[in-house]
């Protein structure tokens, strides 16, 4: 059965955007100061930024994808980063793949 976090997440155009540019992050985001955009994640400002969004907004994006088990977070300093749950969404793919 599908989840309904995980639902709420994937129905959102600007989520499933976040989704795809934590894929290639290299690609994506310019370097980071404090943390590898592959080994800790992107810093949420440069999130919001890419998204054209306030901070808060990108934030509840953010949460929403978090709940949903498809990103993890990071704290470095004053900074939170985020970067995909890669068996989480694996396992979310097959359910959305599976019968109804």
């Amino acid at each position: 059965m599908l989840e309904a976090d995980l639902a709420k997440a994937l129905a959102n155009e600007k989520r499933l955007l976040i989704l795809s540019w934590l894929r290639d992050p290299e690609r994506h985001f310019p370097p980071q100061r404090d943390g590898d955009l592959v080994r800790d994640g992107v810093c949420s400002l440069f999130i919001a930024e890419k998204l054209g969004v306030s901070q808060p907004t990108c934030g509840e994006h953010l949460k929403v994808l978090g709940q949903a088990g498809l990103l993890r977070s990071k704290k470095i300093k004053q900074w939170v980063f985020y970067q995909r749950d890669e068996e989480r969404i694996a396992a979310a793919k097959e359910a959305l793949s599976g019968d109804w």
